[in-house]
């Protein structure tokens, strides 16, 4: 997943889902079935925004990849 479109690379990594974090809240539905959740964006800093966002909400399984660059 990726916290800003403005960050988004398509096609680095298989299975990776772009979602504004200001659009996390509203789609939490994509997550609650997933074993792993890794959020990353182009600094680190939207990336710990959705992971809080995301645990806030009781999706616990997630992972604060930070930049695009770590985990690209």
């Amino acid at each position: 997943m990726f916290a800003h479109p403005a960050s988004s690379r398509p096609g680095h990594a298989k299975g990776a889902v772009n979602i504004p974090v200001e659009q996390v809240a509203l789609q939490l539905d994509k997550f609650k079935d997933k074993n792993n959740i890794i959020v990353c964006c182009m600094s680190g800093g939207r990336s710990g925004q959705a992971k809080a966002i995301l645990e806030n909400n009781g999706i616990t399984n997630v992972i604060n990849g930070g930049s695009w660059n770590n985990v690209a």
